[in-house]
């Protein structure tokens, strides 16, 4: 591996943040293991900034490892496109009031969708939002799974099937939900906080 030159820009030090959470201490960067150090760079880099919830997840390496594993399985291995995970998560987030997930996966949906008010329009009511029959029924099902668990039925996931999605999407519409219902819990329960650039991004 040759050096970097000179006039490259410095990497940047992560710095996890006092505010990530409220009720539990975050830890500090320099007492991580060091798998979970070089996730947190990989992640500083990209974003600009380290994301509380790497922050909030390092309290407990074991579970960090575990969480992240299963996030990046659904973005990599999936027959969804990422807007439509992102789409499902603020969805999702939405009717569980999680202010982490709300602003943070906001952003994400304003990247991935290249849409500066598709994410205000689904934390408000999906049901109105600029989305097309398929995926207001994607919606639908990920929504009526995170309220009502148990009243989803086979026709449910026959609606998706007449909406156009194959049998590996529809099992991974269900995945992703169930997913950030654990991660929007997490988050209340901890009083996770999003970043201030989250915020901004995409607007």
């Amino acid at each position: 591996m040759s050096e970097p030159d000179s006039d490259s820009e410095p990497e940047l030090t992560p710095e996890l943040d006092d505010d990530a959470m409220a009720q539990f201490p975050v830890p500090t960067f320099d007492d991580l293991p060091e798998d979970l150090q070089g996730r947190i760079v990989e992640e500083t880099e990209r974003a600009g900034f380290t994301p509380n919830v790497f922050s909030a997840f390092a309290y407990k390496p074991s579970h960090f490892r575990a969480f992240f594993e299963y996030h990046d399985a659904l973005v990599e291995d999936t027959a969804l496109e990422r807007e439509e995970i992102e789409m499902i998560v603020v969805a999702v987030s939405g009717v569980n009031h999680c202010y982490y997930c709300n602003v943070a996966h906001g952003a994400l949906v304003r990247i991935y969708a290249d849409d500066p008010t598709l994410a205000d329009q689904l934390i408000a009511n999906y049901r109105t939002a600029d989305i097309d029959d398929a995926h207001r029924t994607m919606l639908d099902v990920a929504v009526k799974l995170t309220e009502r668990p148990m009243e989803v039925e086979p026709a449910d996931l026959e609606a998706l099937r007449e909406a156009g999605f194959s049998e590996e999407a529809i099992w991974d519409i269900g995945a992703v939900t169930a997913y950030y219902n654990l991660s929007n819990r997490m988050a209340t329960f901890a009083e996770m906080r999003p970043n201030d650039e989250f915020h901004t991004l995409r607007r």
